[in-house]
């Protein structure tokens, strides 16, 4: 039976144009997946899968690998609610995240990238959460003014309705080419990178080298047209000396900190490009 979920469908015009295009670049411009591929993995891994009831929380915590489309896409047929987790947080971080959000199965891997995402399976019976009608397709961690964590549901239509603003705003299309520095598993990057490449067709660069000068070496080399970055790297990059050329960026976003009036000044004095501050609250998405 077709799915008739919001993002899926949204999937599926995009693999019915793009099929053959390349979807995801290593930061040296070699395309590590087409669109083909990354539905020939969904497909896959779906198989993976087929032991969690629809409604089950499934995590996720593979920092930013190149599965992350055909995983999350895969988890949405099968009606999973899924649960970004950074690489970064602790063990007892994660192990309160899992137990607030009733996770039954994680997906990890050991490094970002190469090795392919195992599905391990916390629980031999849970009970499947009450969603009631509205099953949600995302669950978002945030603190909010608290510092306990909390999770903020997210339906498919939810998550499209974003990207589409977000890309309606800032102009994003099939023709660019999106910067992925960002943590996937963090809303920012989930929102920026991650819907716009299934919903709209908009391909992405995966860099996991965070160096600023690195970075700002891996936007000029790649030909990424858009950036979104934080305030951290526009503020070493205003820093640097000797910086490379940026001919084809075109669209540079911030979020995740407030971004300084005056490192917003510098950045556009120095590259002749403005920065779009987002103010993304977790609740309501890119604004």
């Amino acid at each position: 039976m077709k799915s008739t979920d919001a993002l899926i469908a949204a999937w599926r015009q995009t693999i019915g144009r793009a099929k053959d295009a390349p979807a995801i670049f290593n930061a040296r411009g070699q395309v590590v997946r087409k669109f083909s591929e990354i539905e020939e993995r969904a497909c896959d891994f779906e198989t993976k899968i087929e032991l969690f009831n629809a409604g089950s929380v499934i995590a996720i915590q593979i920092g930013n690998h190149e599965d992350w489309p055909s995983i999350l896409i895969a988890c949405l047929r099968k009606r999973l609610a899924v649960l970004p987790l950074e690489q970064s947080i602790s063990d007892q971080q994660r192990d309160a995240a899992l137990k607030i959000c009733r996770a039954i199965g994680v997906v990890e891997t050991a490094v970002p990238s190469g090795k392919t995402p195992e599905v391990v399976q916390l629980r031999k019976t849970a009970p499947t959460p009450d969603w009631g009608e509205h099953l949600p397709g995302l669950l978002k961690l945030t603190s909010g003014t608290t510092a306990s964590p909390r999770a903020v549901r997210f339906r498919s239509e939810q998550l499209l309705a974003d990207c589409n603003q977000i890309c309606d705003t800032m102009e994003i299309s099939d023709v660019d080419l999106n910067f992925g520095i960002v943590p996937i598993s963090h809303s920012y990057g989930f929102s920026n990178l991650l819907t716009p490449l299934i919903a709209r067709g908009v391909p992405m660069v995966l860099s996991r080298d965070r160096m600023p000068r690195a970075v700002l070496a891996d936007l000029g080399g790649s030909n990424a047209t858009v950036f979104p970055g934080t305030p951290v790297f526009y503020q070493a990059f205003c820093e640097m000396e000797d910086v490379p050329a940026l001919p084809k960026l075109r669209l540079c976003i911030s979020a995740g900190a407030p971004l300084a009036i005056a490192v917003a000044r510098q950045f556009r004095q120095k590259f002749n490009l403005p920065i779009h501050s987002f103010y993304g609250a977790s609740e309501c998405g890119g604004i």
